[in-house]
């Protein structure tokens, strides 16, 4: 059960630490940089797609982890689930939120 529970922990700091961190970009407060954001050469090279990609991107970022958190505090509530099972589910989900995140935001930079 501590396992579990430790699992808990961690999925929910990493939701929340994601949220907080995607929210500059959603209100283009972060310039282009080496470091966060949607860096691909397009929108290091352009000031305006940065901005308007990071915030496209972000959204949809912020919605993956506010999926994260709630899967992670449901799953945990739910009696029978083991920390196994509980780990897969909330990566997959995570994962599936982050495949969509960079798939639509490439669409969305190519259709700029």
């Amino acid at each position: 059960m501590a396992d579990k529970q430790l699992l808990m922990l961690l999925y929910v700091a990493a939701g929340v630490l994601l949220a907080i961190l995607s929210i500059p970009l959603i209100r283009r407060k972060i310039p282009p940089n080496g470091l966060y954001g949607f860096r691909v050469p397009k929108t290091m090279d352009n000031p305006e797609l940065w901005y308007l990609v990071n915030q496209y991107s972000a959204k949809r970022m912020f919605w993956t982890a506010i999926a994260f958190v709630c899967v992670a505090v449901v799953l945990y509530l739910l009696p029978g689930v083991g920390a196994e099972l509980y780990a897969m589910v909330c990566l997959g989900v995570f994962m599936l939120g982050l495949t969509i995140t960079v798939v639509q935001s490439v669409n969305y930079l190519r259709s700029l």
